[in-house]
């Protein structure tokens, strides 16, 4: 029964996020269209400070939900409070994260982005916070309940109001310049976080396993059982947040220095992150499928200290990785940047994809070796190298982008993709190298 169920949810969770990533990437077809390369560039410097955010709002909250939950489910009792409680929790988080976006936009537009047309952007975003809060702490509950259809039909019916709601308010604003045709996108945003939101609440009232119990307690959980894993994973993501926009506002300044022009700075900036990357990791969605299924078994096997079937699994995802990467990364080059300018109407992200295509095999296999890392319970090493990989490369951009422009730029990516493939993957061997031991399972289950 539980491996139907499991096979269930993982059929549901991959099927679900194919339908999304293609959705997302004809979304990007269509903002590219609309905004252009510059204001495509604004729109990724809006979303890399806004990231920030999200992090204090949602990050350490989604992770106690799910742990919370799950052990209020192993009791018997008290789920109702737990639920209340994570949701109320999430949603002090949200607030005060929006609070602190409204009241650092003005800054963070002029100071840190060089943009003031960011503001009306990051204060559009910041009314979605507490909405992103509330849904990640219920979608956390259910996942502990094993539950996942609740969180697909919010993803899908959010994807698909982003997109309507962004389309009409674009055709409504776009003509008065770049900075509200962003705005109309954000609005897009706002409003679809809300309404997953809101479906997320209307399952979790419908569920039977979250309704109040007369035997209840008034709390479901200690305060510092919240607080013990909301305070490091929060600082861990949102230090991780916090570095990705130093490197993302970092770029078009040096850019800017390099050809004496913020608009065409910003217009690169767009064509590469806003454009390129996207087309890059779209092949990775099917990969990620796979890892979406394997991750939890190798973590199953791993636990169970049985090293011979956690190898094959590892090969497994390792060969399934490497032929399917070096096949994406030819297409990328041969016929790559005529799929980028046929998309975008584009010549410079086509020439970026080309350029990438040839690390992109690299770039694959870095995300699917993290993964696994975190299936061996490796997060912390992944932690380090993420936040060291961050600080090389915004030394990098500070020194080659002003002299070599976006070339500079490619060549700090391309070495940081193979620094962070080598560090992840000699720290897989090193795992696998060690004498297998049975690791006792942790008090609180997370699968219930």
């Amino acid at each position: 029964m539980r491996g139907k169920l499991y096979l269930k949810n993982a059929a549901l969770l991959t099927a679900a996020g194919l339908v999304l990533r293609l959705l997302g990437m004809i979304f990007r077809v269509f903002l590219a269209a609309q905004l252009g390369s510059e204001g495509m560039g604004l729109y990724q410097l809006i979303l890399s400070v806004y990231t920030v955010f999200v992090s204090l709002a949602s990050a350490g909250v989604n992770v106690a939900s799910a742990r919370l939950a799950a052990q209020s489910l192993a009791r018997g009792r008290g789920t109702a409070p737990t639920v209340r409680g994570l949701v109320t929790t999430a949603l002090l988080f949200g607030t005060a994260a929006m609070a602190a976006q409204l009241l650092l936009s003005d800054p963070a537009a002029r100071v840190l982005l060089h943009d003031s047309r960011a503001e009306l952007g990051l204060c559009t975003l910041a009314p979605s916070l507490p909405f992103i809060a509330a849904a990640g702490a219920l979608r956390g509950c259910f996942l502990a309940r094993r539950r996942v259809e609740p969180n697909v039909i919010a993803q899908l019916v959010e994807q698909a109001v982003r997109m309507a709601v962004a389309a009409l308010a674009l055709f409504r604003l776009r003509h008065w310049g770049a900075a509200y045709a962003c705005c109309a996108v954000l609005i897009g945003n706002t409003v679809s976080e809300a309404v997953s939101c809101l479906i997320m609440a209307a399952f979790a009232r419908r569920e039977p396993a979250f309704r109040p119990k007369p035997d209840d307690p008034a709390q479901g959980y200690q305060s510092r059982e919240l607080w013990e894993i909301v305070l490091p994973v929060s600082a861990s993501r949102i230090l991780s947040s916090a570095l990705q926009a130093a490197e993302s506002t970092l770029i078009p300044a040096c850019l800017t220095v390099y050809l004496g022009s913020r608009a065409q700075a910003v217009a690169q900036y767009g064509s590469l992150k806003g454009m390129a990357l996207p087309l890059i990791f779209f092949p990775f969605s099917f990969l990620s499928a796979l890892s979406n299924l394997l991750m939890p078994e190798i973590t199953r096997t791993y636990t169970e200290g049985n090293k011979p079937a956690t190898s094959r699994l590892i090969r497994t995802a390792l060969r399934l990785t490497c032929g399917f990467s070096l096949a994406a990364g030819a297409g990328l080059v041969l016929l790559g940047g005529r799929l980028a300018e046929f998309l975008y109407h584009d010549a410079q992200a086509g020439a970026y994809v080309r350029i990438l295509g040839f690390a992109a095999p690299f770039m694959y296999l870095e995300s699917m070796v993290d993964g696994i890392l975190k299936g061996l319970g490796e997060q912390m090493a992944t932690f380090r190298y993420s936040v060291l990989d961050s600080a090389l490369r915004i030394a990098g951009i500070a020194l080659l982008v002003p002299r070599y422009g976006m070339n500079g730029f490619l060549a700090v990516m391309i070495a940081s993709n193979l620094l962070t493939c080598t560090l992840n993957t000699v720290r897989m061997i090193r795992c696998l190298s060690q004498p297998a031991k049975k690791q006792r399972p942790e008090p609180r289950p997370d699968a219930v």
